[in-house]
């Protein structure tokens, strides 16, 4: 780290944190087919779901929300849901959740669901339903994921349902019926690890947009992207990892007067 006026310091904890931003670096095929799933489906007003997994970290909410914000005037015609199934108290709730985004009378159990697919499949905009963090609806016998996934297989449909989670094998672990179905499973888009060169990429992005010299060298960059592909390619952590250290050299440099170099002759 170089020693730098207090605000670029500032700057760069400010840039570390995970908020979307405005290109994915390594994610360029990822954002492409859900931009495209997004067109065919919503745009072309035909029902379909897609399954997208990964593990944390590793871009899949973030491209979502950067490919909404994208196509935000294309979207406009139909309606959007996004629900995050982690903030539900049961995955049973997800109906009255839904139904109160869509302006439905309130109801419970079947009634509720009865409500929601005759809406669904009733005359009207496209609605492209977003859920994250699908994986907490696993529920004894899996009625709730079966129930939303066989939604945009009914007659006159016109719902787009789109599913994030962490794990890969949920489709074939949970989902193994709607395989059965003439018009089959999910569409599935994985999201790998990322590599070295893709966090160091992310990293040194970020960090350019801090004026002045650069407040981490590119070796430590690089030290942190390798030992964080090697654990988990989780590019969150990495950005964690980095803040930490900005941190900790912004306390070093407030508390002396005077910058002694480190022993060793360590940056």
């Amino acid at each position: 780290l170089s020693p730098c006026a207090g605000t670029c310091y500032q700057q760069a904890k400010q840039v570390l944190h995970a908020a979307v931003p405005d290109r994915l670096q390594g994610r360029e095929r990822e954002t492409g087919m859900l931009r495209q799933f997004l067109r065919e489906h919503v745009l072309g007003r035909r029902p379909g779901s897609l399954y997208v997994s990964g593990a944390p970290g590793t871009g899949k909410t973030a491209c979502l929300s950067r490919v909404l914000l994208d196509c935000k005037d294309e979207l406009a015609g139909s309606r959007t849901v996004v629900l995050n199934c982690m903030a539900l108290g049961s995955p049973q709730s997800v109906f009255p959740a839904l139904a109160e985004h869509l302006g439905l009378p309130v109801a419970t159990g079947r009634e509720c669901i009865r409500s929601l697919e005759k809406h669904l499949t009733a005359q009207g905009p496209m609605v492209l339903l977003v859920l994250d963090e699908l994986d907490q609806l696993e529920s004894k016998g899996q009625d709730v994921l079966y129930t939303l996934f066989e939604w945009p297989q009914l007659p006159s449909s016109r719902l787009v349902l789109v599913g994030l989670a962490n794990a890969l094998d949920l489709t074939d672990r949970s989902l193994a019926r709607l395989g059965a179905h003439p018009a089959g499973s999910p569409r599935l888009l994985h999201f790998p690890p990322y590599t070295k060169e893709q966090l160091t990429r992310i990293l040194q992005e970020r960090l350019g947009q801090v004026s002045g010299e650069p407040v981490l060298d590119s070796a430590a960059l690089q030290f942190c992207a390798r030992k964080v592909s090697a654990v988990s390619g989780d590019a969150r952590k990495a950005l964690d990892v980095c803040r930490r250290a900005v941190e900790v050299v912004e306390l070093e440099v407030r508390g002396q007067t005077l910058l002694k170099p480190l022993p060793g002759g360590e940056s």
